[in-house]
């Protein structure tokens, strides 16, 4: 019985090992990733606040008037892009922002209001579609590395969908890389932009002299606003998405750290247990030697101590579950 146990306890120690492995390299890529994500989040800050200026500006110069991505309207309809991760093993990543979606889309049903989802990941499209909620679009396949293609063919949509009256208004839902030990699941609104958003420009530039100069636009301001606003958007969603990416890498980090430190614990539990089941096993193979070299000498014959030496030191090593 003893020996089968002990079988069994090295085989659970080998796949715990096994296991170990596997999440210990797993943790490693994610922190090389996090340095490369973090990257691409520092660098993705000059072209949104570049274009940002520029927006005020052109807004300053009279052309925010007419467009239809700042025009407000009664909201009927309310769509979250949700932004999850593709793939699980990454802590409660998915769960936080899942959770926050789900609860602004209940205040929304008990206000009387429509909404729908866009799933952005293949975690958010499973959550919502197994628990019935009504799903408009769903993008996969880039979450942990996304790019400015991934975010245009969003951002077309979402335009083209507002623009034909489908949604009233657009949120985002993802979570804010703060650093590799802090990320947060914020909310953000994206269309219609605010008006905060686009006014404090005051449509000039600088000269070589450094005295303000107007800016002549061809064509009108609001022809070009038209056309700059959506891709505002895409960058808005491509900022939404590297963040996203970072912090997926940095929780999946942690939760591949906490599940090494779990993997090398339950080893060490696992090597006790095994030591000491074949302590006992090899103690009461001794006492049987004993018992039955007793029983064949009889009472005149004892078996000397010195000869079972050697069956005494084996049941006291403890062996390696390594």
């Amino acid at each position: 019985m003893a020996g089968g146990q002990e079988r069994i306890l090295r085989g659970r120690i080998r796949s715990v090992q096994a296991t170990k492995k596997i999440t210990r390299a797993m943790e490693l890529i994610a922190a090389s990733r996090i340095v490369k994500a973090q990257q691409r989040v520092a660098a993705a800050v000059p072209y949104s606040d570049q274009i940002t200026e520029v927006v005020k500006d052109l807004a300053a110069a009279g052309g925010a008037s007419q467009s239809p991505l700042l025009a407000g309207r009664d909201v009927k309809t309310t769509a979250y892009v949700v932004i999850t991760a593709d793939r699980g093993l990454c802590g409660g990543y998915n769960a936080g922002v899942q959770r926050a979606t789900e609860g602004e889309i209940k205040k929304d049903v008990l206000k009387g209001s429509d909404y729908t989802v866009i799933a952005v990941g293949r975690k958010a499209e499973g959550y919502f579609r197994f628990r019935g909620y009504k799903i408009q679009r769903t993008f996969a396949g880039f979450s942990d590395n996304p790019t400015y293609a991934d975010a245009k063919q969003i951002g077309e949509f979402i335009v083209e969908e507002y623009l034909a009256g489908n949604i009233d208004r657009v949120e985002l839902v993802y979570t804010r890389f703060i650093s590799a030990g802090s990320q947060e699941v914020v909310q953000r609104p994206l269309v219609p932009l605010e008006r905060e958003t686009v006014e404090g420009g005051d449509g000039k530039g600088l000269d070589a002299d450094g005295t303000a100069a107007d800016f002549e636009f061809e064509p009108d301001p609001g022809t070009i606003l038209d056309t700059l606003l959506p891709r505002y958007v895409e960058a808005r969603i491509y900022a939404a998405l590297l963040n996203a990416a970072a912090s997926e890498h940095a929780f999946r980090q942690r939760a591949m750290k906490s599940a090494t430190d779990n993997a090398e614990e339950l080893i060490k539990n696992l090597s006790r247990i095994m030591n000491r089941a074949r302590q006992d096993s090899i103690t009461t193979e001794i006492m049987e030697i004993v018992s039955g070299a007793e029983a064949l000498s009889g009472d005149s014959k004892k078996v000397r101590l010195v000869e079972l030496m050697p069956l005494v030191e084996a049941a006291s090593t403890p062996v390696s579950g390594h």
